[in-house]
C-alpha cells in the first residue's frame, strides 16, 4: 500500500482532527488492542497536542501528530512539522504507522510473529499466507480464550483486526496489515492468504520522517 508512497506527490487536503474525532479513535484502538491502557494512549496522543489527517488517494487517511520543535535540541528539524502515527484505509482498523510501534515498544497491540522464512517476502511487500504463521517460529495469538454471548469460543484475533507483525528472531516489528480470516480459520485451513499486508519496514511511509 505505501510502497511508492511519497508525501511530495501523494497527500493531497488535510484537516486539524476534532477532539471528539481523537477520542473516537481512541476508543477504537481500546476496543481492538485490549492490553494498550488509556495512560498510554494519553501519552502516544495528548489532549493538548495536535492531530491532522492527510487524505492519501480516494480511500486512506493518515494520522499525524503537530510537533513544535525546540531547534536547539532537534537539529533534524526545523520548525513545526507533522510527524505520521496512525493510518486507516476504508473503514477498516486504525492502525500504527511501524515507526510508531518502535518508538513506543511497551504498547502492546495486536500482534503475530512469521517464522523467518517469510522475512524476505514480507519485505518485498508481500501478504501473510498462512503457513507463515503456522510454522514453527510462527505464532498468533490462542483460541478459545474468551466466548461470545452464545457461549461459542471466540478466536485470538477475528477477521478484520488490525495486527502489528514481528518476525522470528527479530526484536522489533517489521510489517503492519489487517487479517483476512481469523486466527481459528488460520490454524485449520493452513492455506491461502492470512494477512493483507498494509505498511513494512522499508516502504514509502516507513521512511516518510514529516509531511
Amino acid at each position: 500500500m505505501f510502497r511508492k508512497f511519497d508525501p511530495s506527490t501523494d497527500v493531497s487536503t488535510s484537516t486539524q482532527v476534532k477532539s471528539s474525532v481523537v477520542r473516537s479513535l481512541k476508543s477504537q484502538i481500546l476496543d481492538h488492542h485490549p492490553c494498550i491502557t488509556e495512560e498510554q494512549l494519553n501519552e502516544l496522543l495528548p489532549k493538548k497536542a495536535a492531530l491532522v489527517q492527510y487524505k492519501v488517494g480516494p480511500h486512506l487517511k493518515l494520522y499525524c501528530r503537530h510537533v513544535v520543535s525546540d531547534e536547539d535540541e532537534d537539529i533534524n528539524h526545523r520548525g513545526p512539522y507533522d510527524e505520521p502515527v496512525l493510518f486507516q484505509h476504508r473503514d477498516g482498523p486504525i492502525l500504527p504507522c511501524l515507526k510508531l510501534a518502535h518508538q513506543y515498544p511497551t504498547l502492546s497491540f495486536q500482534s503475530v510473529t512469521v517464522d523467518s522464512g517469510a522475512i524476505p517476502y514480507l519485505l518485498g511487500g508481500a501478504n501473510v499466507m498462512c503457513p507463515g504463521l503456522t510454522n514453527i517460529g510462527g505464532a498468533m495469538p490462542d483460541d478459545g480464550q474468551e466466548v461470545d454471548a452464545h457461549g461459542f469460543e471466540k478466536p485470538g484475533l477475528e477477521k478484520g483486526a488490525g495486527v502489528v507483525i514481528y518476525a522470528e528472531g527479530k526484536e522489533y516489528a517489521i510489517a503492519v496489515g489487517v487479517m483476512t480470516m481469523s486466527s481459528a480459520d488460520v490454524r485449520s485451513k493452513n492455506k491461502g492468504i492470512a494477512i493483507e499486508l498494509m505498511h513494512n519496514l522499508g516502504d514509502g511511509l516507513y521512511q516518510t520522517e514529516e509531511i
